[in-house]
């Protein structure tokens, strides 16, 4: 799958329902069928969605771990917790599941954010502040994630 761009800005309603901006349906048109993981973020108050392929991926390398060691076991139990199978109908709409639409803290407008090959969830106020906060050091983290990759050799990481 080639990486999921943008950011949109959409409602949710009530029940947890939204529909996906057109752009955004476009470009997860290819996983539609195959269907989505839904699940809580690690490190932020936010869901990400993954298409199944990309989940597939990801729970190969966590199968690796070894579970009769108990930090692997405590860590796959928690990582996968509340772990949901959510589907986007033909006209691009998806159900935030009620116990992940509290985690993420989730009321009416919400931010869909690419997360390279995920998109993340997130309630609009709480992504701005997550940006915000984000923003005072983001020049020394762009150095120290970015600073050494330059696999190219094109001068630009």
């Amino acid at each position: 799958m080639s990486a999921i761009i943008g950011t949109y800005e959409c409602k949710v309603d009530a029940k947890g329902r939204l529909l996906l901006p057109a752009p955004l349906k476009k470009q997860l048109a290819a996983s539609l069928q195959d269907g989505f993981v839904l699940k809580r973020s690690v490190f932020q108050p936010c869901l990400e969605l993954y298409p199944m392929a990309e989940w597939n991926l990801l729970m190969a390398k966590v199968n690796k771990l070894n579970r009769f060691i108990k930090k692997n076991n405590d860590f796959i139990r928690r990582f996968t917790a509340g772990v949901k199978v959510v589907e986007i109908d033909n006209l691009g709409r998806m159900l935030i599941p009620k116990d992940l639409v509290a985690f993420a803290s989730i009321e009416k407008d919400i931010v869909l954010s690419s997360g390279v090959n995920i998109l993340e969830i997130w309630d609009k106020e709480l992504y701005e502040k997550a940006i915000d906060d984000a923003t005072v050091d983001f020049a020394d983290l762009a150095e120290e994630v970015m600073g050494n990759i330059n696999e190219d050799g094109n001068g630009i990481s």
